[in-house]
């Protein structure tokens, strides 16, 4: 398995302040999705995950990364989409501590990080998949895309079966 940090500190303008927002870019199937870089903890390639029986079919499983049990939580699926039927042996995942826990985001691929004006976050459209929406902190118009940036704790927040 392997790893990469990435630096969650964006830099400060001329002035000293930060007029950007800076995502870590992912893409599932076409769509291009944002993630609040000061959010993403590593990005990296896993190929072990041990099923979890009767958890909800978002979560995949579990893994180990670098001795810390991570919940490995499939964005496809959590977006309402088909999971990939591939043979492929790694899967591709960005770390996110969400209060205290450890969860990998298993994604199509990841891409670049982007800097972004605040000034061009627009809120979510209307027209955008009720799924989706519900799951979206806004979108940016990008020349040839849009990019919606998720929200993260809405993505993580994971309605859990009850007991019996």
């Amino acid at each position: 398995m392997s790893s990469q940090q990435i630096n969650a500190r964006p830099a400060p303008d001329a002035a000293g302040f930060t007029e950007s927002l800076d995502y870590v870019t992912v893409t599932i199937g076409e769509q291009l999705l944002g993630l609040p870089i000061g959010r993403v903890q590593d990005v990296f390639n896993t190929s072990r995950i041990t099923p979890v029986p009767l958890a909800p079919p978002e979560i995949i499983g579990l893994l180990n990364l670098r001795g810390r049990v991570v919940t490995a939580l499939c964005l496809r699926k959590r977006l309402g989409r088909e999971p990939l039927l591939s043979g492929a042996k790694e899967l591709v995942a960005v770390g996110i501590d969400h209060g205290g826990e450890a969860y990998a985001l298993i994604v199509d691929a990841v891409g670049e990080v982007f800097r972004l004006d605040h000034s061009t976050l627009e809120p979510v459209p209307v027209h955008l998949d009720r799924a989706w929406a519900s799951l979206a902190a806004g979108v940016h118009r990008l020349e040839d895309r849009l990019l919606v940036v998720l929200d993260i704790d809405a993505v993580l927040k994971i309605d859990l079966p009850l007991a019996a």
